[in-house]
Parts: structure tokens; C-alpha cells; sequence
């Protein structure tokens, strides 16, 4: 069988070799003689893979012992209404930095539980880039600082994140993985599955643990931080396959080089496609500015709504898939996680070379 070229936002590419593992252990896995999906979460055997997904998480991204590793499920929108029942306080207020839809989703979460401003913000601009110019650690009543690491939507990533002495909690669905990260910036980070870690299913959420010793208590159990990390992520039944993928996904990530290999792989794929769009004498429009450019998530429009159309369909009969932009923006969006081989962006940048020669 021929694999296309996957350029799908999310859920998304998945590496091959990760999917053939997976398909030889389907039916049998560790002579048990039945699927992961059929194994008891409480057997020891599931226990090895709950274990070893968090193990490979901790040494892929130099997790230190003072941060909880949970498994949930609800996806980023459930964090969006969990972090601030668990850490936004009746007389504080959370701060957020407004970069995209999911930044907004996750604001307008908050402003259901409690007080919250936004301290910066693109959108006047319709996100074109990541704001720079602000601070918090001088305003008494902060809670936490919001952050959404990488804009899928409108192709725009934070290059550094903000120094603060405040809580900093961002929500890294889309770029988990991707890059080299100094955890310990963070207090909390979370991030669905389904970009970079595996299937759509699990939730990753890395918490700082002197965070957690102050989050609120008058809460429903099962959206408390605490229940989670008491019970290893087993309070309730997890999602146990995807969090096999997630493992498996995490080897792979070890074996091509850990997180210094895969950062360098992005880049490289990311700005062949960003060179064609830079050199198309305006023909590719970027939709993001150049220094906040996103090495996930490359988005750009074409003169025209015809044009637009014309290459869609082009690059749907050349095996390219999944890359229509988001309505929000219109366009075209080639979605680059780790999974998508550097042969595929040579490809595409090949093809949208082409393109724009023939109809410029």
C-alpha cells in the first residue's frame, strides 16, 4: 500500500514504523494473548505500559522528580475548565495572552469560573504574530499566566517563552515534542495527544507538584489535579491504547535522537516549504510574521479564491492531503509534526514551486 502525504492539523501524521509495532502486537501483545485494548488497566501487564509511557516521557523531555506526569482524557478543552478550578483563586485573576481560537476558548473557560484579564493580545491584527511587550510580575492579584504555545490556526509559535516569577501555564497540544523545552519554566503543561504524542484519546498534563499543594478543594472529585495524581492517573479507567501509542511514539522519538534530532528535522522541513513561499514574489502570502513563524503549522493564501481552489485540488491528485487552511483564515495550512518525513515537505515545496512558475 502507497502512503499519501499527510498534512492533516489533527488528529494527524503518525511515524511508520510506530504504526507497524503496533500492528504486530495488536491481536497478542506480550505473549498475552490479547490487544492492549483488551488488557484490565489494573493487570500487571497494562501496569508496565502505564509505567514505561511515563518513564519515556520523564527522560524525552528531562521531566525533574518535583512535576506529576498524569494521563487524562477531555482533550486540551477540558484543561481549558480544570486549570482554572484548581488554581484560580476567588480573589486573583488568571492572565492570559491571547495568540488564537484556542487561547480565546480557553479565556472564555476561565471567565465562567472566575476573574480573569488579558494582559496581551494579536488579535487586532487577526493573530499574525506573538506579543512580546508585557509583564505581570509586578500585579499583586495573579493567579497564573496563560500561554498557547503554537497557533494551529494561523501558523504562529512562541520562539521564547516569558520569564515570570508568577505561575506559567501553557497549553502545548500542538508542539509538544517538537523541540528542546526547559520544563521547569512551566507549572503546569498540557497537551492532547494528537499532534506529536500519539492517537487523539489521552491527555498529557506535566504539574508542578508545590503547585498542586494550593489548588482549590471545593471541586468535584474527578476535576481535581489531585484525585489524578494520587492515584497515577488510574482514578478512572484511562485511555489505555492511546497511552501504548503514546509510548511507542516516544521510543521512536529516543531512536531518531532525541528531542536535539527532531528540532533540527522541523526546521529544516519548515523552512524549505517557508523558502518557496518567501521567493514567490507574492504569489504564497505567510499569513504569520517572520519571527513568529511556526515550525508546525506553515499557513499562507494564494491570490485568489480560484487559485486557492485550483491548487487544493492539484495537491490532492498528487497524494497531498489535509492541506486546507482553517475557514477562520481561508488558505492553505500544511500541517508539519514529527511524524511527516522530510521527503514529504521536499515534495510539497517542490510541487508549490511548480505551481506558482505555472501560474504566476
Amino acid at each position: 500500500m502507497k502512503r499519501i502525504y499527510n498534512f492533516n492539523a489533527g488528529p494527524s501524521a503518525l511515524p511508520l514504523p510506530v504504526l507497524e509495532k503496533a500492528q504486530s502486537e495488536f491481536l497478542n501483545f506480550n505473549e498475552s494473548g490479547m490487544s492492549v485494548m483488551e488488557l484490565s488497566h489494573r493487570s500487571k501487564t497494562y501496569d508496565e505500559v502505564h509505567q514505561k509511557a511515563k518513564q519515556l516521557l520523564k527522560e524525552t523531555l528531562h521531566i525533574p522528580d518535583s512535576y506529576d506526569i498524569l494521563f487524562l482524557q477531555g482533550g486540551a478543552s477540558l484543561q481549558f475548565a480544570m486549570i482554572p478550578l484548581n488554581f484560580l483563586q476567588e480573589n486573583k485573576k488568571a492572565y492570559f495572552v491571547l495568540t488564537g481560537s484556542w487561547s480565546e476558548k480557553a479565556l472564555k473557560e476561565a471567565n465562567n469560573i472566575g476573574k480573569t484579564e488579558v494582559i496581551a493580545s494579536s488579535k487586532d491584527s487577526n493573530y499574525t504574530f506573538i506579543p512580546k511587550d508585557f509583564s505581570v510580575d509586578s500585579i499583586d492579584d495573579v493567579a497564573y499566566l496563560h500561554i498557547t504555545s503554537n497557533n494551529t490556526i494561523y501558523g504562529t509559535q512562541w520562539q521564547q517563552f516569558p520569564n515570570s516569577t508568577i505561575p506559567l501555564i501553557a497549553d502545548m497540544s500542538s508542539d509538544i515534542l517538537s523541540r528542546e523545552l526547559n520544563v521547569e519554566q512551566f507549572d503546569v503543561i498540557y497537551a492532547g495527544a494528537q499532534k506529536n504524542l500519539g492517537p487523539s484519546g489521552v491527555t498529557v498534563v506535566i504539574l508542578k507538584k508545590d503547585l498542586l499543594e494550593k489548588a482549590n478543594e471545593n471541586i468535584p472529585t474527578i476535576l481535581k489535579y489531585k484525585t489524578h495524581a494520587s492515584k497515577n492517573s488510574l482514578y478512572n479507567t484511562p485511555p489505555t491504547f492511546s497511552i501504548y501509542m503514546l509510548s511507542l511514539v516516544l521510543e521512536w522519538v529516543q531512536s531518531e535522537g532525541g528531542l536535539a534530532k527532531i528540532e533540527q528535522r522541523n526546521k529544516q522541513k519548515a523552512e524549505m516549504i517557508y523558502q518557496i513561499i518567501d521567493e514567490s514574489e507574492g504569489f504564497y502570502k505567510p499569513h504569520a510574521e517572520k519571527d513568529s513563524r511556526s515550525y508546525m503549522n506553515v499557513t499562507f493564501t494564494l491570490p485568489s479564491d480560484e487559485l486557492t481552489k485550483a491548487f487544493l485540488e492539484k495537491a490532492n491528485e498528487q497524494q497531498f492531503i489535509g492541506l486546507n487552511g482553517h475557514r477562520s483564515v481561508g488558505g492553505c495550512r500544511a500541517s508539519i509534526y514529527n511524524a511527516v518525513p522530510v521527503e514529504a515537505c521536499e515534495k510539497l515545496s517542490e510541487f508549490m514551486y511548480k505551481f506558482y512558475k505555472q501560474n504566476y
